[in-house]
């Protein structure tokens, strides 16, 4: 089953993508590089709750 989830960014905090997740498969929280517009530049988004 996905499951939604919502990327937030390491440096600004801002809420910037939302995306889903297949939770079985990836039980740990999801970090990736994306662009953040507040930023203006890529970061490190985590997963939040």
């Amino acid at each position: 089953m996905r499951v939604k989830i919502t990327l937030e960014c390491t440096e600004c905090k801002q809420r910037n993508y939302n995306t889903t997740k297949e939770k079985r498969l990836h039980p740990e929280r999801m970090e990736t590089k994306k662009y953040c517009r507040f930023c203006r530049k890529h970061t490190n988004h985590k997963e939040t709750k």
